[in-house]
């Protein structure tokens, strides 16, 4: 018992004289990294037509399904987006979502990121379903939003060589057949060549 009390008072001790980690909010606003994963945003082209085509894919990949659409046909005229399709709804209920970032890593057209704004806090439920109307950046507005953070270039140590005849592949030795530059013909064409079998 007296052994635990000396542990306890030694961590005291020692965490004692260090500067305090915590900060005086809302006065004071932490420096968030640059992959933070907070609300999302919907982006726009520069020529102010949406990203989102309503292809479903953030949707599809989204595992806690906090995300509805509707997907309405384009108008010749007057595009919202330069697919066929455009999201005529896009709810992101965010009491579901969990904030994997899947949505933005399945989306082809780099329509939705999750940017760093956790300052979302509500009473009432209905306030945290947010709507196309405010995920959408305004117009004449055009960002990447996280996508440029997520998509650096990886350190050279981390490239992969590419397979080739030199029978490596992943950085491991393997063989020809295994990284798809097999010699032999298919075994079709072998069972072919020999004729039916004996029966």
């Amino acid at each position: 018992m007296a052994m635990e009390m000396i542990k306890g008072l030694a961590t005291t001790l020692r965490e004692l004289g260090k500067k305090p980690t915590t900060v005086s909010y809302p006065e004071e606003k932490r420096t968030l990294p640059a992959r933070f994963r907070g609300r999302h945003v919907l982006h726009r082209y520069e020529d102010g037509l949406e990203r989102c085509v309503g292809c479903f894919l953030c949707a599809g990949a989204c595992p806690a399904d906090a995300i509805y659409i509707e997907a309405a046909e384009n108008s010749p005229e007057q595009p919202v987006s330069p697919g066929e399709r455009y999201a005529r709804v896009f709810d992101v209920n965010l009491l579901r979502c969990i904030f994997c970032g899947y949505c933005e890593q399945a989306c082809p057209t780099g329509a939705i990121t999750l940017e760093r704004i956790y300052e979302m806090s509500s009473m009432n439920p209905e306030d945290l379903i947010y709507h196309k109307e405010q995920l959408l950046e305004p117009v004449g507005q055009s960002t990447r939003g996280s996508l440029d953070a997520w998509s650096a270039t990886p350190p050279e140590e981390t490239n992969t060589p590419l397979p080739g005849r030199q029978g490596y592949f992943d950085g491991q030795e393997a063989s020809a057949a295994a990284v798809g530059q097999g010699d032999l013909p298919p075994e079709t064409e072998i069972l072919i060549g020999r004729g039916k079998p004996e029966e």
